[in-house]
């Protein structure tokens, strides 16, 4: 399969690299590395990637930003950044790609563990990861051409500990690998509208 993979240099697109390039042809996007660039919070960037590459058989998205910060100390700018970036950044990808996934393809986008465990600062993130768990579920009954759709939810990876773990007390660690099998199972499976949970 030629599949394209934003978000490839973090951790989890390393995770989904991993797993997914010995067998297919991956296709590495970011804003400023991998074989192609692209903005995912600017939809006019997102179509000149599909542009660029043409037609792909899966469409995976590990790329999102949100701000962590105190509730009440958030503003409506601050909150923006989760529900622009990712949330609209990969609703977009797949409303954009509808035309570029050929027929029984798929997209693979990813949320958190933080709407159904969250952390304290975590709030944006949190809605954010609901928001694209209910736009993978409604979207699935709608897509065409049996195009499949479905969302990883990973919680803290292993190897993200050094970074982000004094904001997980308590959380478990996820391993790697495992997240790397749940896109395998979503790229290569033939579940559609699932929130696939890593824990």
């Amino acid at each position: 399969m030629k599949i394209i993979l934003i978000g490839a240099k973090g951790d989890i697109g390393k995770a989904a690299y991993s797993e997914l390039s010995s067998r297919h042809e991956i296709i590495s996007v970011g804003r400023n590395s991998g074989d192609v660039h692209a903005d995912i919070s600017n939809r006019d960037s997102i179509v000149s990637m599909y542009k660029k590459i043409g037609l792909v058989d899966a469409v995976v998205s590990t790329a999102g930003n949100v701000h962590f910060g105190p509730l009440n100390e958030f503003t409506e700018d601050q909150f923006m950044i989760g529900l622009k970036d990712k949330v609209m950044g990969q609703i977009n990808l797949v409303l954009e790609g509808l035309n570029y996934v050929n027929d029984s393809g798929s997209f693979t986008l990813t949320s958190g563990v933080l709407d159904r465990d969250p952390i304290r600062l975590g709030a944006s993130a949190a809605t954010a990861n609901g928001a694209i768990g209910g736009f993978v579920i409604g979207a699935a009954i709608e897509m065409p051409r049996g195009i499949r759709i479905n969302v990883v939810s990973p919680g803290l990876l292993d190897v993200s500990e050094s970074r982000y773990g004094s904001y997980f007390p308590g959380h478990e660690r996820v391993c790697s690998e495992r997240v790397g099998l749940a896109y395998s199972k979503s790229v290569e499976g033939f579940s559609t509208g699932k929130v696939i949970i890593v824990e």
